[in-house]
């Protein structure tokens, strides 16, 4: 399945409109080049004075100078019209609450009750043809959320709080990036949207609120004391473990995640190895520790960590 990501193939109304707002910017921007190409051909051929004496020149600028303004007025309401459109709320929206740190996203899928919410990292998952509320907010620097086929940009400012609202049309895989220079790993800090039918969605979001699951081999239960034993505790969440970390993404389930490092690998066991061993070297400046594990210790950490589904 491809990850569609292209602000000219949108997959739902908001980006619908703001498709139709692109056409209608480029096609009035290239209507004046083209009317300023063709007065210039014009003016080139001529090479002759204007009969029209004084006049002629004069009355040319004020016609110049009405069009632009009433270009820029009417680009400007289309512009505000469309941005009310989209940013309008929207009943039974599915709520989502997403911070963004130097460089990855955590989201925390908000409910009625305590019981039913659950944070994630880097990878939202959305019921088709229902509104979505994203709530965001910086926690370190100003981010920007953009899924190019789902909704426009929209900052992430420290100490304040941004929403954005969007529908997903059908179902799909849809990359979004951080739209703001945020520091080194900018490049490196992606998002995923995986819209999917109102079963599936349910289905994974039972699966998400679930502890994680117990080891099933040797190899694994050493892995989990392995990781409760190591920093790795200190920093991060594993529900139904006693690791309750808050720095880093929650792994309770990073093993049914399609990416890690947010979306720098694809999620498989020796990409997991590769990340716990040195992460500094796949992605220089991230907030995780080189923490020394001998090969066995590793082998036995990276086969918990992707059977955490």
């Amino acid at each position: 399945m491809s990850d569609w990501q292209s602000a000219l193939d949108p997959r739902g109304p908001q980006a619908t409109q703001l498709g139709a707002l692109v056409w209608l910017f480029t096609s009035v921007a290239a209507a004046i080049w083209l009317a300023v190409m063709l007065v210039m051909v014009a003016a080139l051929w001529r090479r002759r004075r204007a009969v029209a004496g004084e006049r002629g020149p004069a009355i040319a600028v004020g016609v110049a100078t009405a069009a632009t303004v009433l270009v820029i007025l009417g680009l400007t309401v289309a512009s505000y019209v469309t941005t009310r459109r989209t940013s309008s709320d929207m009943a039974d929206a599915l709520v989502i609450q997403l911070k963004g740190y130097q460089w990855w996203w955590a989201a925390t899928y908000a409910a009625t009750r305590p019981a039913e919410a659950f944070t994630t990292a880097n990878e939202l998952h959305v019921p088709v043809g229902r509104p979505v509320r994203i709530e965001l907010e910086a926690m370190d620097v100003i981010h920007s959320f953009w899924v190019p086929s789902l909704a426009g940009k929209q900052d992430l400012i420290p100490g304040r709080s941004n929403t954005l609202t969007f529908i997903a049309a059908a179902p799909g895989r849809y990359r979004g990036q951080c739209a703001e220079f945020c520091g080194l790993q900018h490049a490196h800090m992606a998002l995923l949207v995986v819209a999917e039918t109102p079963e599936e969605f349910a289905r994974w979001r039972t699966a998400q609120i679930a502890d994680a699951a117990p080891p099933a081999t040797p190899e694994q239960r050493a892995g989990r004391a392995v990781f409760l034993a190591k920093a790795c505790a200190a920093c991060h969440t594993v529900r139904g473990t006693p690791a309750a970390g808050n720095l880093g993404p929650d792994l309770t389930h990073v093993g049914s995640r399609l990416y890690i490092a947010a979306g720098l690998l694809p999620t498989t066991r020796g990409s997991l190895a590769a990340w716990v061993a040195d992460p500094q070297t796949l992605k220089p400046g991230n907030n995780m520790p080189l923490v020394p594990l001998d090969p066995g210790e590793l082998n036995a950490l990276s086969a918990w960590l992707i059977g955490l589904r």
